[in-house]
């Protein structure tokens, strides 16, 4: 038996003609441009078989008779008994022009070639996208009460098949496969398309709720999926047999499944929450579409959906489908299948290695570099307060992955330390000394910096004073909230200041502002510093609203409690459980690679959340927390008195880890 197949190399081809050449004494001829000759060695290796049962012939299939050489339509006919036709387009998001050149022209460049080598039977793969929008059971034996056909991958299917059905003159069979996705048995896919575009949403709600969390799905029309290998097996048994000229079949589970029904299935799969609660998308078309495409007209509007849809990796006519009305009868399929062992499987049984395939093999975050190297090599980085604690823990790491690192103090000598420090460890650091709560000397500091390289591509602002007294033993310390506000906020913002304007000239630049848990959790005794970071969150938030489209991005860390020259003066936080600075260093270096608008702890996000439900049980807690801790030693001007804890306040510091008390 000899074979010429089109789309041999395609996702779906290349195992097709794995099948067909497990047939004794087979032979498949298959289209290749002859730029792709490359693949010839590595075709036959996966098929298993020698040059003499898997021949290419050069081609293309948007030339006339497919461009194949007159000698070898010569040689080819009269010659190939089955001659099955894959090359298509089976992307919804391309282009209108691309899917006419490849699936109308190029099936009828298809035909033409078919009916020029005398092949014996002609097997057209098309699709249930033939269908169109169809209202209601499609049957197999229906063609030109296809409807809907306004999207152009619609549109081309139907008309790819028509043209099989009207000017192919040899005996034809047309194949409509449902949505196709990986092997049942191995999970393996080579594209993300159909359900594929939904994992990322599935994904990320795993990400952010327990699996036994119950979620809102999203109620929709009937779906088919079929793996790869149901839709393979069943053109090798069908297409073989007697009495299928100018039969369509339906390749489709039997069972199908609404659009909720799948995402629970893969969201059980992912062993991401269940979705217990559905809402019917169907409500949606109760919009008139005049509303619709005003509310699109809106550049806001337009703007958020483009960035959800960018951001979860879904086409902009995914939401088109989401109430898909048509269903598929199988009838024929079922009877020409009967007893030869291929039967769809049940999308339960093999979701779980569809997901897996995708989550370790085609998840687009696979082939981003998250790496920091990726993300700040070769850039300027700006890392206040940097010569110890958390700016010096974070230096070492921006410089080991390669930027060009810069650190600034007011303490020289601290400053000299820091950069043998980084020599000793082989990279270097640029170190400027520069009293940020100075106004004119953040000015002078910014010039210089500007002057000396450009401005800075990364700012991390992490210089800060902090300050742990009772208001009560403040009355008289006034200037403690002055102090710190001038260093925490307004030198803060004097340096970003300095360096916005030439990172929006370059419409890059991300700035991280090193803020506090405390901001979430109102943590009492450190209202100065508390205010100054809360003024500092707020100002971050009207600029990210203000630079959004000039590429200029911001982070805000809630940081925990980390044990740094900041907090040993409080002899209670000898053993309180603590980040280390390194660990403050991580949380710098993701808020850089993945530019987040907030990084906090559960925790803290737990504390800001109780302030905002239950603000008076906040109180009442916070309040219990502050009877229970005493000032320190040095904010009672006692530095020789040690601080006596209750057992419940050192239990309750261990729980705690992070906050500040």
């Amino acid at each position: 038996m000899q074979y010429f197949v089109t789309g041999a190399t395609g996702f779906i081809g290349k195992r097709l003609v794995k099948k067909l050449l497990e047939r004794k004494g087979s032979v498949v001829y298959f289209l290749l441009r002859k730029e792709s000759a490359g693949k010839v060695a590595e075709l036959r290796s996966y098929w298993g078989v020698s040059a003499a049962r898997a021949i290419p012939v050069f081609g293309d299939l948007t030339a006339k008779k497919l461009g194949v050489a007159a000698e070898d339509v010569k040689k080819l006919k009269g010659q190939i008994d089955h001659f099955h036709h894959l090359a298509a387009v089976y992307d919804l998001s391309a282009d209108t022009e691309s899917q006419v050149a490849v699936n109308v022209e190029g099936t009828r460049n298809t035909v033409e070639f078919a009916r020029a080598i005398d092949a014996g039977h002609f097997h057209h793969v098309s699709s249930i996208a033939a269908a169109g929008l169809y209202e209601g059971v499609f049957r197999e034996d229906m063609f030109d009460e296809a409807e809907g056909l306004d999207h152009p991958y619609f549109m081309t299917k139907h008309e790819s098949e028509k043209i099989v059905r009207q000017e192919c003159k040899m005996p034809w069979t047309v194949y409509r496969p449902a949505m196709v996705v990986g092997d049942s048995q191995t999970g393996e896919m080579d594209k993300i398309d159909g359900p594929y575009y939904f994992f990322k949403l599935i994904q990320r709600i795993r990400q952010i709720l327990p699996p036994w969390m119950p979620s809102v799905g999203l109620e929709g029309g009937r779906v088919n999926i079929v793996p790869v290998d149901f839709v393979v097996n069943s053109i090798n048994v069908i297409s073989h047999q007697a009495s299928i000229g100018k039969k369509c079949f339906h390749l489709v589970d039997p069972v199908g499944y609404r659009v909720g029904d799948v995402l629970d299935i893969f969201s059980r799969a992912a062993h991401a929450p269940r979705m217990n609660l559905f809402v019917n998308a169907a409500l949606l078309g109760f919009i008139p579409k005049g509303i619709k495409k005003s509310l699109m007209a809106i550049a806001p509007v337009r703007r958020v959906r483009n960035a959800v849809l960018k951001d979860l990796g879904l086409p902009e006519d995914m939401l088109t489908f989401v109430n898909y009305p048509t269903r598929f009868d199988c009838r024929e399929t079922l009877a020409a299948l009967k007893g030869s062992g291929v039967a769809c499987p049940n999308l339960h049984d093999y979701a779980w290695r569809i997901w897996d395939y995708w989550e370790r093999n085609l998840d687009p975050e696979l082939f981003i570099d998250r790496s920091l190297k990726g993300t700040v090599a070769g850039k300027v980085v700006l890392v206040t307060g940097g010569s110890s604690g958390i700016g010096l823990a974070t230096a070492h790491k921006f410089a080991e992955a390669g930027a060009t690192t810069i650190i600034c103090g007011r303490d020289q000598d601290k400053l000299d330390a820091a950069c043998q420090e980084a020599k000793d460890k082989g990279h270097a650091f640029v170190a400027y000394a520069v009293d940020i709560a100075d106004m004119q000397d953040c000015d002078r500091f910014v010039q210089q910096l500007i002057a000396d390289h450009g401005g800075v591509d990364f700012l991390i602002n992490n210089a800060g004073r902090s300050i742990r007294r009772a208001i009560e033993s403040s009355y008289d310390r006034f200037h403690d909230y002055e102090r710190t506000m001038q260093l925490n906020y307004f030198g803060c913002l004097r340096v970003t200041m300095g360096f916005l304007p030439a990172m929006v000239e370059k419409r890059k630049g991300h700035i991280v502002n090193i803020s506090s848990i405390g901001v979430l959790t109102n943590a009492p005794r450190f209202s100065a510093y508390v205010a100054s970071k809360a003024a500092l969150d707020a100002w971050t938030r009207c600029a990210s609203s203000e630079f959004a489209d000039q590429g200029i991005t911001f982070t805000t860390i809630n940081m925990p409690l980390v044990r740094t020259p900041m907090i040993a003066p409080t002899q209670i936080y000898n053993n309180v459980p603590t980040l280390s600075p390194e660990e403050a260093a991580d949380m710098v270096a993701q808020a850089c690679i993945f530019k987040p608008v907030r990084i906090a702890t559960r925790l803290g996000i737990l504390g800001q959340v109780l302030h905002a439900l239950v603000p008076r049980v906040a109180q009442i807690g916070m309040n219990a927390s502050f009877r229970m801790f005493p000032d320190s030693s040095a904010a009672k001007g006692d530095k020789g008195a040690k601080p006596q804890l209750s057992a419940e306040a050192v239990a309750l510091q261990q729980m705690m880890r992070g906050i500040h008390f």
